[in-house]
């Protein structure tokens, strides 16, 4: 279990309480009073660290290495799932993953960023930064789904799209564009869901949807706070007054109107319990969906459009 900075003194406290556990066991001496007093301080102690967790806190607890995945979250919400390969243009991006799948008996379209588990599925995955022939697959899967008439579900949770020389020769910036432009467009509902970092186009390329949920504990936003530390005060070892500057947590994006909804974590993050942190979201998804089943074509267009078009208004009158 990969342990946070700001975690360690849960660490240091388990650590302690695991370590009378077995000279108990070895040596036959009676710590049960002290166990259970350092159990009682040790619950006292994450509810006081979970509880009350920093900005910077949460962009780490984002990055955390073992946070769910999207394949974790469609594993545990859908059944049936039917992945689709190619953009029928240059390859398969499997930094991008999507498909057919069923959700509470309802057939629907997932899609969303992946990364991987350990070195040799990141960089197969590119560690979660697509190319655009991932934006490319995932605009063909959204296409289709509104041909077919199927709800969209999106997974964002990537550093950004991949800035490589060769992702721009075949065309990166146009294929986030593209995506933006008709995902504005689409015809179906569409519900996009932040489960990790939420960075730049790379992730706004699957972010244009009728609502917007986000887990408590990631981030979304137009450059990472190391990348803004370096541009404004040319030093990125600031990011972490860059990332309390930049408002990127779920919390403030929820306050400033750009999430439609925060969806609770688990303690200490989704990464410490995927089973109900998948059924947190499910609690959600089902309630986001359900609100915007019923309507038809022309207003899930113009819902979008009303949405959207209110981000970045600032009223200075109350």
């Amino acid at each position: 279990m990969v342990m946070l900075e700001f975690e360690k003194p849960i660490h240091e406290l388990k650590t302690k309480i695991d370590e009378l556990k077995v000279y108990t066991n070895q040596h036959d001496v009676d710590f049960s009073e002290e166990i259970r007093r350092l159990e009682e301080r040790l619950k006292t102690l994450e509810n006081e660290i979970y509880g009350n967790m920093g900005v910077w806190d949460r962009v780490q607890v984002a990055r955390h290495p073992e946070r769910p995945t999207t394949m974790d979250y469609i594993n545990r919400l859908f059944t049936d799932f039917f992945e689709c390969h190619g953009d029928r243009l240059f390859g398969d991006d499997a930094a991008i993953i999507g498909g057919i799948a069923s959700y509470r008996g309802l057939p629907v379209t997932v899609i969303g960023h992946q990364r991987g588990k350990d070195t040799k599925e990141n960089i197969r995955r590119n560690f979660g930064m697509p190319h655009p022939e991932g934006y490319r697959k995932a605009l063909r899967l959204m296409k289709q789904a509104e041909k077919f008439n199927r709800p969209i579900i999106t997974f964002i949770d990537t550093k950004g799209a991949y800035p490589g020389k060769a992702a721009e020769e075949r065309g990166q910036s146009e294929a986030i564009a593209r995506n933006l432009f008709e995902m504005a467009g689409l015809k179906v509902p569409t519900i996009c869901i932040v489960i990790g970092e939420g960075g730049s186009g790379g992730a706004l390329g699957l972010g244009v949807g009728n609502k917007l949920l986000m887990l408590e504990n990631s981030t979304y936003s137009v450059i990472s706070p190391e990348g803004a530390a370096a541009l404004l005060w040319k030093d990125a070892s600031q990011a972490r007054r860059a990332a309390e500057t930049m408002k990127i947590t779920a919390p403030d994006l929820l306050e400033l109107g750009v999430v439609d909804q925060m969806i609770p974590e688990v303690k200490g993050g989704a990464q410490n319990d995927v089973e109900q942190q998948a059924k947190n979201i499910d609690k959600y998804l089902y309630e986001a969906l359900k609100s915007i089943l019923s309507m038809d074509k022309e207003e899930l267009v113009q819902q979008r459009y009303d949405k959207h078009a209110k981000l970045g208004q600032i009223s200075f009158y109350k």
